[in-house]
């Protein structure tokens, strides 16, 4: 663990700030990411631009370093031709890389509480055509378990402080995290990739946040990789439903075009936003895809200056 206090019981005193996106800080550092594997490429070939990303968003004022992980699985390394033995150890690494920017964030002064979430993103990350944004893969929930749980008990094993289930497009593969996160004896937050009032593959918000309510590893449940303007109505229907603490953490705004590989449009996401969904009950707040880590100063400034 990176810290005494642990995040849920940070959670119940105040705010908790994440950090931004991971594949647009490593770009913006020269690193090349045009590959099915995204940033998790990086953890065989350059782990150190991984450590050196993280330790960007402490200094900027994070206090959550979220893993390079999302996009990595047995399957997908499979497709690379590396091994479940040598995959295992690249998700462990991921956590490892981590906790080594929260030691380098102490050697530069940084005192307050550091935590690591372990990143699981959803099927459709593996499959890198853009599903991950609709859901409706056509397994069952008991498939989609058995896809989970192997790399969750090998990320579970590294002991993160938490396991950030994101991006999560449809409520039946929620439920089979849910499932899969069981008996690991690690917290997780579930949050979902939503369009308006729904979740991408459609189903209503009140229900997808529902599945969580009961679930005791459960610390909180959001949204995030979704557009600023979507979260103030899934903020308050989170925290109504479930009386759990709420995660928010939106892209830039702009719209991710799957064919082209690229961000296409604007910026629309702006640090003042905050201070609403902070009053609707969002107490782990940070960015996803495009937000830097001068925007999660901006978040972490904003937050200590509203108490």
């Amino acid at each position: 663990m990176t810290s005494t206090l642990t995040l849920a019981e940070a959670l119940t005193a105040g705010t908790v700030v994440l950090d931004g996106g991971m594949s647009n800080q490593l770009e913006s550092a020269g690193h090349d990411l045009s590959d099915e594997l995204w940033s998790a490429r990086l953890l065989a070939e350059r782990p150190e631009a991984i450590t050196e990303a993280h330790l960007a968003y402490f200094e900027a004022g994070a206090d959550v370093a979220i893993t390079s992980s999302y996009q990595a699985t047995f399957e997908g390394f499979a497709g690379r031709g590396i091994g479940r033995e040598r995959a295992a150890e690249l998700l462990a690494l991921s956590v490892g890389l981590a906790r080594d920017a929260v030691a380098r964030a102490r050697g530069k002064g940084v005192t307050r509480p550091l935590w690591v979430a372990a990143s699981v993103g959803p099927y459709g990350a593996m499959l890198a055509d853009g599903s991950e944004y609709r859901g409706r893969y056509g397994l069952s929930v008991d498939e989609l378990e058995r896809f989970h749980r192997p790399r969750l008990e090998v990320l579970a094993g590294a002991r993160p402080d938490v396991l950030a289930l994101e991006t999560v497009p449809d409520a039946d593969e929620a439920e089979a995290l849910l499932r899969a996160v069981r008996g690991l004896g690690v917290p997780a937050w579930l949050s979902y990739s939503v369009a308006g009032d729904r979740t991408r593959a459609g189903q209503p918000l009140e229900e997808a946040f529902a599945l969580a309510a009961d679930a005791d590893e459960v610390i909180a449940v959001g949204v995030n990789c979704c557009a600023p303007q979507d979260v103030d109505a899934a903020v308050e229907t989170a925290a109504r439903v479930t009386g759990k603490p709420v995660v928010v953490y939106p892209n830039s705004g702009e719209a991710w075009d799957a064919e082209a590989r690229a961000w296409d449009g604007r910026s629309t996401f702006a640090a003042e936003q905050v201070r609403g969904w902070r009053a609707s009950g969002a107490r782990l707040i940070g960015g996803c895809c495009r937000v830097g880590p001068e925007a999660i100063g901006s978040i972490a400034r904003t937050l200590a200056g509203a108490g």
